[in-house]
Parts: C-alpha cells; structure tokens; sequence
C-alpha cells in the first residue's frame, strides 16, 4: 500500500443536487447507494483518467476524488513517495533522487507502472475493502489505438480493478455530463478540452457521428507560453508559472482592457534570476498557434458532419467541456469563425467524469455506449 499523503482537498458531493456538501476525503468512505443492476453494483465506480486531473465517481455518492495525475517516484528503488497534489507542489523542486512526473501525455498513458501505482492509490482511497475489488469505468480519448486502450484497462486491473474494465470514449461522457440529449435522432457537437487532448464529436442516436481527436490541449498551451518567455523575454519558467500565466492572463480574443502579471523566472543570458511584466496581449500571442489548432479541429468536424445534423447544431449550438474551455473569449473565437450558437457545460471540469458517473448510474439508458472486453 502506498504510504498516505497530505494535500487531500475538500471535493463536492453530488449525492444530493439541493445541497453541495464540503467534506474531507477519508482513507475509506461509505454512503447512500443506489439499487444493484446486473452489471454494476453500489461500490462500482467511473474514473476521468485526464493528463492533467483525475476523478472518481462512486456509485450513489458523486464525485468523491479529484486529484492532479502526478507522482513523485524514488528513482532509486522505484517506491512511489507521493501522489496528487502533494506531488504536484514537487514538480521542479526535487532532487536527484525524486522524480516528479505526470504518468499520461496527449490523453494516453506514457509510463505503464507508474500509472498503475497512481491507480492503485485513487482507487485504495474510495474502495478500501480487502477482499473485494470494484468494477471500474474508464474514460479515454476516442482517437486512441486499440493498444493504447487496451494498456488502459490493464492498468486499470493490475492497480485492483475487477476485470474487465469497461471503456467509454470522452466526447460520450461529456456530452452526458453536459446535459446533451445522446440519444435523440438530432445532432449534438461537443467539444471536450483536456490537458492533453481535444476531442470534437457529433453525436446522435447514441453513437458518434463524425469527430476529430487533436492532441492539442491545456499542456500545449503551457508549453506555447513557456517558448514566448524563452525567445521574447530571454526568461526560463517552470511549468506550473507557465500555467498560472495561462490561468491569471490567457485569452482567446482581444480584451477591453489589457492586464499585467509580474513573472519571476531564471535569465538565460545571466542565469540570475529576473523579474518581467507581461501583458494579456503578449500571453495570447503566445497561445494563438495552438488555439488556432483547437479552431481547425471543430471545423473539420464540421466540414465531415452530414447537411441533417449540420443543421440541428446551428439550431442547438456547440458545447464546450474540459478545463480548456474555461479559457476567456473561446466561445466568442468558436461563434466568429463558425457562426454557430456557442455554450458553456453547466460544470466544463467535472463533465466527462458526471458524464461516465450517470452512464454507471443508469446503465440501462446508456449501456450501450460502455464498451467491455467483448466490444473493442
């Protein structure tokens, strides 16, 4: 068993939509449940396995977990030394030793043992029962490789998950956990914005009428900005100062009023470190090449997408999910150079992981769109 770790963070539970509870997380957590089907039961749980975050829904409880997708690891013995977001603070401040590192990059997994360890904790921290092993659904990209997803749901059952594991593709999931009608005989775009990757599906009748899966994402864009500091600035940032500028100064359009942000990094020149300013104009300058590619992805999804359903979506618009969408001015960039009707989920972070949590919920309403070892 991995050694505990601080940092745990209060999470909402969405057992009850009339209150929002905070609570912390215990090592073992019971609660409310609903009635067994035949395929799941109470302690099954769903898992947004994201480059950047992971998330856990327990059956009848809600969302019980969210934790970065980050381990620190002694490089020595291999022993994992901490994992989420205590790992996280690590990252660039280690030495020799340690090593602090994300598992998965562009959505899929990048180092097998390590993301088993990372696993086998998040799942220890809901599902604490010895003898017993939870069924697990686990969302991945729909552009993967029948390897890539099959290393997926290893992982999963080596880290303690009853085999097999069963997959649903994030542009399904965010759709659900976005309120989308699925299965309706009209046309739903989604547009799902991670960390590693961007995944844009028309969906109807349940399935997946056209999509395009770009590994562009959140991390391209902390990279994009990380290179503006390095040729405009002369000034090396860490990767986490990369996203805090993305966070704090990051838009997709011009603003009605410019920003400044102090930026604390290491001279290339001098190796000293150095203080610079920098404005939301050059943070989006920095960032136009890879939202450009977020653009591009929606429109070949478009261009691919049959008259009928064409016209439903600029009826009902696009929807936007994932961490990337809450970038400012994109659903303003998206409507000009579409001229679609642009929208927000009601929760962008959390909809893929409410997503696969209500296809557990009601598997009999979206069990068709769970794959298991039979349906790859």
């Amino acid at each position: 068993m991995l050694p505990p770790v601080g940092g745990r963070r209060g999470v909402r539970c969405t057992c009850n939509p009339e209150h929002v509870i905070e609570r912390k997380l215990p090592m073992g957590i019971s609660g409310a449940r609903t009635a067994r089907n035949p395929i799941f039961g109470g302690r099954d749980i769903a898992v947004d396995l994201g480059t950047a975050n992971t998330l856990v829904y327990v059956r009848g409880e809600g969302i019980v977990l969210d934790e970065p997708s980050v381990v620190a690891i002694n490089v020595i013995d291999g022993t994992p030394l901490a994992v989420g977001s205590e790992a996280r603070r690590m990252i660039g401040r280690t030495p020799g030793h340690i090593k602090a590192s994300r598992p998965l990059k562009d959505g899929v997994i990048a180092d097998f043992e390590v993301c088993e360890k990372m696993l086998r904790y998040f799942i220890q921290q809901v599902h604490n029962r010895r003898w017993s092993k939870p069924r697990m659904v686990i969302c991945v990209p729909s552009g993967v490789t029948g390897v890539e997803r099959r290393a997926v749901q290893e992982a999963a059952e080596y880290a303690g998950a009853r085999a097999p594991t069963y997959i649903i593709e994030e542009p399904i999931a965010a759709a659900i956990g976005a309120g989308l009608n699925i299965a309706a005989p009209s046309g739903s775009m989604i547009v799902d914005i991670g960390g590693g990757t961007t995944e844009v599906a028309v969906i109807s009748l349940g399935g997946v009428v056209a999509s395009q899966s770009s590994r562009i994402g959140g991390d391209e864009l902390d990279e994009a900005i990380g290179q503006f500091m390095k040729k405009e600035h002369g000034l090396s940032i860490g990767v986490r100062a990369a996203e805090e500028i993305k966070i704090a100064l990051g838009s997709a359009v011009p603003l009605t009023q410019d920003r400044m942000a102090e930026v604390r990094g290491r001279d290339l020149m001098t190796g000293l470190p150095r203080l610079v300013t920098i404005s939301t104009t050059e943070v989006r300058e920095a960032i136009e090449e890879p939202v450009a590619s977020i653009v591009d992805a929606v429109k070949v999804t478009l261009d691919r997408t049959p008259p009928e359903l064409a016209a439903d979506i600029m009826e009902h618009g696009i929807t936007l999910a994932g961490g990337g969408a809450l970038l400012v001015g994109l659903p303003e960039l998206l409507h000009a150079e579409t001229g679609m009707p642009v929208r927000l989920a009601p929760d962008p972070l959390l909809a893929v992981v409410l997503g696969a949590g209500r296809a557990l919920e009601e598997f009999d309403v979206f069990g068709s769109v769970i794959f298991g070892d039979g349906n790859q």
